[in-house]
């Protein structure tokens, strides 16, 4: 296969780590194939392509990044022509190179697999979710820390690090909010599409910086931010809350949960994932690949994990400039945060690292939960219903987003230098 990272040497072969079916993953294995017929270890062909995609990086967007960003060019002068481009179309930019020109045939370029009803179904599945898809995806980010492949790039640019957690969190958030908004993700010019290739640029610029980094084991680790991460946390935002968040009154069905699967792999499209051949169609295809994931851990990420991890769930905490209803606004999703983790992290993992205790968490999701449990069976019997649950859903993770925020402006800023 030809090298996707640019280089004209032929690409060396990875290896995942052989911890395949030790203890409970085994005894879960088999479990399951007992009871349901279902086996959660995927076919070879896919082992191997998701081993390759860990190299797999995006040939575009990095030639952009090269000449621009990191050329001659330069940052300033890079993001004032990618802005003009996203707010008037690249070709009224004159002036913009034969890369940026490449990058946004293939941004706008809708492909042929893609069903504009099911991208929709899947994008009022999210809002349906709202804040609780959030809470739930980040804790199980969270989960994934133990690897240094994930950790060691966040820890290195610091976005879930330190004092800068809640931050990058919350411009994630804007993310999530901006591309469920009804028919946004397909709207020519709307905020979810250029915020997309914001990420995307700004995924390129840190995995370029964090490459050439001593810190960074090719050899170990294959390329930072690849394919197969980028992957792992689309199917993140769709199987794992749409069977997660059942625990907490949420009753999604497998269409649902496959028309969530399908507005992520168009997400993933705009974000540049180019792994069309195993991103999951089906709620099994998503779970093998998780559970391949998992199978394959190291937990080689030591301090940095840590740090990353303990850096996030303590970012809610209130301030000292913090006093009465927002103190206890604060305190309250500190709580909520903390509970998603106990409740969505893997135990063994989450006994790990020091967090806050779950327990006034747990007790409020918990008490919700029948209240949601009504409204999710209400809106099956009529589409008003769902409808209004719907909008309720995403006006509250709004409203939370922008008390959150505080009215600071989200950056996805690609020229960020690394903090170490």
């Amino acid at each position: 296969m030809p090298d996707v990272t640019g280089s004209t040497a032929p690409p060396t072969a990875f290896r995942w780590p052989e911890r395949r079916d030790h203890g409970v993953r085994s005894r879960v294995r088999g479990a399951v194939k007992r009871l349901t017929g279902f086996d959660l270890y995927p076919d070879e062909e896919t082992a191997r392509r998701f081993g390759e995609l860990l190299r797999a990086g995006d040939p575009t967007a990095e030639r952009f990044v090269a000449e621009t960003y990191h050329g001659e060019l330069g940052p300033t002068r890079s993001r004032e022509l990618l802005e003009r481009a996203l707010a008037l179309g690249v070709d009224h930019v004159p002036e913009a190179p034969e890369s940026m020109r490449a990058l946004f045939e293939e941004f706008e370029r809708v492909p042929d697999w893609v069903d504009p009803g099911l991208v929709e179904r899947g994008a009022a599945v999210w809002r349906r979710w709202g804040y609780a898809m959030g809470a739930m995806a980040n804790a199980a980010t969270m989960d994934t820390y133990t690897e240094g492949s994930l950790a060691i790039p966040l820890s290195l640019s610091g976005g879930y690090a330190g004092e800068r957690a809640l931050n990058r969190y919350l411009e994630t958030s804007r993310w999530w909010v901006e591309v469920c908004r009804p028919g946004a993700v397909l709207t020519p010019g709307s905020p979810g599409r250029s915020i997309s290739l914001k990420v995307r640029v700004m995924h390129v610029s840190v995995r370029q910086r964090v490459a050439e980094h001593p810190e960074w084991d090719e050899a170990r680790w294959g390329l930072p931010i690849s394919q197969v991460e980028m992957m792992l946390t689309l199917i993140g935002g769709t199987v794992a809350p749409g069977i997660g968040l059942t625990a907490l009154g949420y009753l999604t069905s497998k269409s649902e949960i496959e028309a969530a699967l399908h507005f992520n792999r168009y997400l993933g499209h705009l974000v540049g994932l180019r792994c069309d051949d195993i991103f999951p169609r089906t709620v099994g295809e998503g779970l093998r690949l998780l559970y391949l994931f998992d199978n394959a851990r190291s937990y080689d990420s030591g301090e940095h994990g840590r740090e990353l991890v303990e850096s996030f769930v303590p970012a809610f905490a209130p301030g000292p400039q913090h006093r009465g209803l927002t103190r206890l606004r604060r305190l309250l999703h500190l709580n909520i945060m903390a509970a998603h983790a106990r409740l969505f992290m893997m135990p063994w993992n989450h006994r790990r690292y020091r967090l806050p205790a779950p327990w006034l968490g747990l007790t409020i999701l918990f008490g919700r939960a029948p209240f949601v449990v009504v409204a999710e069976l209400a809106r099956r019997l009529h589409p008003a219903v769902d409808r209004f649950w719907q909008r309720q859903s995403f006006r509250s993770w709004e409203r939370w987003l922008r008390w959150q925020s505080e009215g600071s402006a989200e950056a996805f800023e690609a020229a960020r230098t690394l903090r170490r």
